[in-house]
């Protein structure tokens, strides 16, 4: 552990001597042989990215608590964009995250399947067309979740979607692995996952508790995504510390948008697994701003080294340097 942090300091000194990126002095330090894994880092990507933290109100009927949501988030779009930000991330019901019980046919004191009659769709869609049409006037991509009304009797998905920099609705994903009460009561389940690009950055998208599922940010890093934001009204466990070990373990950007109310702040994690950028802990709405950049050091070695090596090992690597021995195969074998 001495060694390399002898070896980060000396990668540092001579970018911080020469002015180059810490990717290029690494290659200094690092002469890569023709084909060697180093190549993979040449194509290096960067964009502006902005997480959001906000109030979350429960009542859709309540068609004036949607319009001050909607105003909510077109303030932080006008922050983030004075910023610098290219694309901002909104967190779970930054609109309204519709109550079970509010919803409830057997509410207010039992949950039962969600009358979404009681919704205020057009206030809600009004809002969500002022949202598009502010992403398209500030060139701000904007990636906002919703609730998503299907036909009838269909229930609707709990949804993210993504607004381009000309406001128009690119893509939308929807909550696959759902609570036990959303899946019962509230919505239909999603099928898929989605990624988009802004600036040649590839984002994946996840929602609500799936924070828990390893297996949906795997298939985000085999979809090769650099960045995936994760935006949740809240769900048990440090979902804090999980962002950080899915961002390592993928190695890519995981921006995480969560309500004012949470206990721990909305933030960006970087693919080694540091918080670069972190809202204020003290509840108020806000963005933090980062440059999702390969060439930082807290993207470099996981990018450029990590990554492509997990995938080397797991494409069958091991299997030419395996043995037929007996003192392999005889598990009780003694030193």
């Amino acid at each position: 552990m001495t060694a390399r942090r002898n070896f980060k300091r000396q990668v540092r000194a001579r970018a911080a001597k020469t002015g180059e990126s810490y990717t290029s002095a690494l290659r200094h330090f690092l002469p890569t042989p023709p084909g060697d894994v180093m190549s993979e880092a040449g194509n290096l990507k960067s964009v502006r990215l902005a997480v959001a933290q906000s109030p979350v109100r429960e009542d859709p009927r309540d068609g004036e608590a949607l319009r001050e949501s909607g105003r909510e988030v077109r303030a932080l779009m006008r922050e983030a964009h004075a910023r610098g930000a290219r694309i901002v991330h909104f967190p779970e019901g930054a609109i309204c995250f519709p109550s079970k019980l509010v919803m409830s046919v057997d509410g207010p004191d039992a949950i039962g399947p969600a009358d979404w009659d009681r919704c205020q769709w057009r206030v809600l869609q009004s809002e969500l067309a002022a949202i598009a049409a502010l992403a398209g006037t500030l060139r701000l991509w904007t990636v906002i979740p919703s609730v998503h009304r299907l036909s009838e009797p269909n229930r609707p998905h709990n949804s993210l979607y993504v607004i381009s920099d000309r406001g128009e609705v690119v893509t939308r994903y929807d909550e696959r692995l759902l609570s036990r009460t959303k899946v019962l009561y509230m919505y239909s389940p999603g099928v898929s996952p989605v990624t988009f690009e802004v600036d040649g950055v590839r984002f994946g998208c996840l929602l609500g508790m799936e924070i828990h599922y390893p297996e949906l940010f795997a298939e985000y890093e085999r979809l090769d995504v650099d960045c995936v934001l994760f935006s949740t009204s809240g769900t048990p466990g440090n979902t804090a510390a999980q962002a950080q070990g899915h961002a390592t373990v993928n190695s890519y950007w995981v921006s995480l948008s969560v309500p004012t109310r949470y206990p721990t702040p909305s933030g960006i994690v970087a693919p080694n697994g540091d918080w670069l950028a972190r809202c204020p802990s003290d509840g108020s709405p806000s963005v933090a701003v980062v440059n999702l950049d390969d060439s930082s050091e807290a993207a470099a070695d996981a990018v450029t080294y990590g990554r492509p090596w997990r995938r080397e090992a797991r494409g069958g690597i091991y299997t030419e340097h395996q043995v037929n021995d007996p003192r392999s195969e005889d598990r009780t074998a003694a030193f």
